[in-house]
C-alpha cells in the first residue's frame, strides 16, 4: 500500500515538474505531494551557500515563513549540515534520542516523538542542498523505504534546486560586489582622502562635515584643479543619499543647444535628431545628487529652467507636456566670479542666490603651500603602486622646486608632475631633473627652461652632493667614493655651494 502511494507521488511530481516554471512554487507543490502520499508533516529544501559555507531553508512545507527565515546551519552543524558535509543520507528513527537534531524551526513538539530524514541533493557531482522530512514516529513504518523514495525525488528535482542555487549564488555575488563597490566609493570619496592639513583645508573639512548630513544646495568655488569635484563626491557619499545615484555634469562641455536636453531630457520628435524619448540627468539623479560643474557657463534659457527645478522640484522634458516631479540635491561648482557675471547680466541673480545656500571655497595650492609636500607624498604613493616602483624619497632640490613653484594648475598640475617624475625615476629617489621644465623656470608653460648651461650643471652637482651626503650620513670619504670623485674635489664643491656635510651626520 505504501509503495503505491510512493508511485502516485512520483507520477504527480513528474507531471508538476514538466509544467513547472516558477521554481519555488513548483518545489512547494512537490513537497505537498510528498506530504500527502508519504504522510510527512514538515518538509524543507535547504541550499548550501558556497560563498559563506552556510546552509539556509529555501522552500518549506508545513512550516511558517517566520520559523524558517532566520534558520542557518554551518557546514557540519546539525543533521542538515552533516548530510551535506558527509554527502550521505541520514535517518533519525527517534529525534528525542539524539543530540544532533537541533530543531531550529521549532516545528517538532516535545510532546510527540518524530522520525526524521535528510537526503542530499546532487548536481554536477556535488551536493548543493538537502531534502529534509519528518513524520510522527511509527514502529511499523519502513524508514529505509521512505529514504529510497526521497532519494528518487531528490534526483527528480535536482535541476530545479540547481537553478535556485545558481540564482541564490548570483544574488549573493551581486550583493557582495555592490557592498564592495559601495565601500570602495565611500573610501575613495571620504573626507580623509582630500589631502591637506593647512588651516584653509581644515576649514573645508569642517564645512563638508556640516553640510553632508543635510539636503542643502552647495556651491563650491575655486580655481580649476583645486579638487571641487572631489569635495562634491565626498558630500554625496557621506550623505543620506549615498545609496542613490551621483550624477556629474560638466556644463562647459555641453553645447548651448543641447544643454537643456541633457539636463531635462526630451520627447521623441522634439527636435531634429530626437528619434526617441530620452531621460535627462536630473531624472537619472532622482533621490540622489546631481553635480553641476562649471555652472557659470550655462545659457540664460537653461538657467531659467534650472531655477524652476531648484524652487519647485519639477521640470518638463524638451517637447514634453507632462510635468515631472523629482527629489534631487544640487551641488554646483564654478571657477568664475559669479557676482561679476550677475553684474554683467550673463548669470541670473535669483539663480545665484538659490545656488549660494552653502558656499564652500577651495583654496588654490599657492595659498596653502604647507600642503604641497603632503599632497606630493600622496601622489608618490599612488603612482608607485600603479607602476610597481619603490620610491624611497624625494631629493632636497626637488622639494625646494615644488615648494617654490606658484602652481597655476593647482593640485591637478602637481599630480601630473609627480606621475611624470615617478615614471622617469629609476633609482628610488625623485630628483629635480625628473620634474617638468616649467618647475625649473617657475613658468606655467612646458617650454625649455631659460637657464644657462653652467647654472643647470651647478644645480645637478649640488643635488648629487646633498643626496650622497644623506646616504652616507655626512661621511665625506664614503660620499666621494659614491660619486666617484676625490675627497678634495668633493670638499671644494661642497664649500662652493655652501653645503655643510657635518649637518648630515
Amino acid at each position: 500500500m505504501r509503495t503505491q502511494n510512493y508511485f502516485r507521488a512520483l507520477n504527480k511530481i513528474s507531471d508538476r515538474l514538466a509544467e513547472g516554471k516558477d521554481l519555488k512554487t513548483t518545489l512547494y507543490d512537490v513537497l505537498g505531494f510528498i506530504s500527502k502520499q508519504a504522510g510527512m508533516e514538515h518538509l524543507t529544501v535547504s541550499l548550501l551557500n558556497p560563498l559563506r559555507n552556510e546552509i539556509h531553508i529555501e522552500v518549506a512545507y508545513g512550516l511558517s515563513e517566520s520559523s524558517t527565515n532566520r534558520v542557518r546551519y554551518k557546514l557540519g552543524e546539525g543533521i542538515t549540515g552533516q548530510a551535506i558535509k558527509g554527502e550521505t543520507s541520514i535517518i533519525i528513527p527517534k529525534v528525542s534520542q539524539t543530540t544532533q537534531f537541533m530543531n531550529k524551526t521549532r516545528a517538532i513538539s516535545k510532546d510527540k516523538e518524530y522520525s526524521f530524514w535528510c537526503v542530499p541533493i546532487w548536481c554536477d557531482n556535488k551536493v548543493i542542498g538537502t531534502l529534509g522530512a519528518d513524520r510522527g514516529y511509527d514502529q511499523y513504518f519502513n524508514l529505509n523505504e521512505a529514504k529510497e523514495f526521497l532519494k528518487v525525488v531528490c534526483a527528480m528535482i535536482s535541476s530545479f534546486v540547481s537553478s535556485l542555487e545558481k540564482k541564490q549564488y548570483e544574488k549573493e555575488q551581486l550583493k557582495l560586489e555592490t557592498k564592495r563597490i559601495k565601500t570602495e566609493l565611500e573610501d575613495k570619496y571620504s573626507i580623509r582622502n582630500i589631502v591637506g592639513s593647512s588651516s584653509e583645508m581644515r576649514e573645508v573639512f569642517s564645512m563638508v562635515s556640516r553640510v553632508s548630513k543635510s539636503n542643502a544646495t552647495v556651491l563650491i568655488r575655486g580655481e580649476s584643479g583645486t579638487g571641487k569635484e572631489l569635495v562634491a563626491s565626498s558630500i554625496h557619499f557621506n550623505s543620506k543619499r549615498s545609496e542613490f545615484p551621483f550624477i556629474k555634469v560638466n556644463c562647459a562641455a555641453l553645447p548651448p543647444a543641447l544643454i537643456e536636453s541633457e539636463l531635462f531630457g526630451h520627447e521623441k520628435g522634439a527636435f531634429t535628431g530626437a528619434i526617441k524619448q530620452k531621460r535627462g540627468k536630473f531624472e537619472l539623479a532622482n533621490h540622489g545628487t546631481i553635480f553641476l560643474d562649471e555652472i557659470g557657463d550655462i545659457s540664460l534659457d537653461a538657467q531659467a529652467n534650472l531655477l524652476r527645478v531648484l524652487q519647485e522640484k519639477e521640470f518638463d522634458r524638451v517637447g514634453g507636456q507632462n510635468t515631472i516631479k523629482i527629489d534631487v540635491r544640487v551641488i554646483a561648482a564654478t571657477n568664475k566670479n559669479l557676482e561679476k557675471c550677475v553684474e554683467e547680466g550673463s548669470f541670473r541673480e535669483d539663480l545665484y542666490y538659490r545656488l549660494n545656500v552653502f558656499p564652500i571655497y577651495m583654496p588654490a595650492l599657492r595659498e596653502r603651500k604647507s600642503d604641497v609636500l603632503l599632497i606630493t607624498e600622496h601622489f608618490i604613493e599612488k603612482y608607485s603602486k600603479e607602476t610597481g616602483k619603490e620610491i624611497a624619497r624625494i631629493s632636497t632640490p626637488a622639494i625646494d622646486m615644488l615648494t617654490q613653484y606658484h602652481w597655476p594648475g593647482n593640485v591637478r598640475e602637481l599630480e601630473n608632475c609627480i606621475e611624470r617624475a615617478v615614471l622617469l625615476c629609476e633609482d628610488g629617489v625623485i630628483h629635480a631633473h625628473h620634474l617638468p621644465p616649467s618647475l625649473q623656470t617657475g613658468q606655467e608653460t612646458g617650454t625649455m627652461p631659460i637657464v644657462s648651461l653652467e647654472g643647470a650643471v651647478a644645480n645637478l652637482e649640488k643635488e648629487m652632493i646633498i643626496d650622497a651626503l644623506k646616504n652616507t650620513r655626512g661621511n665625506i670619504k664614503n660620499s666621494a667614493e659614491l660619486l666617484k670623485t676625490t675627497v678634495r674635489k668633493l670638499a671644494y664643491k661642497a664649500e662652493q655651494y655652501g653645503i655643510s656635510y657635518k649637518s648630515y651626520r
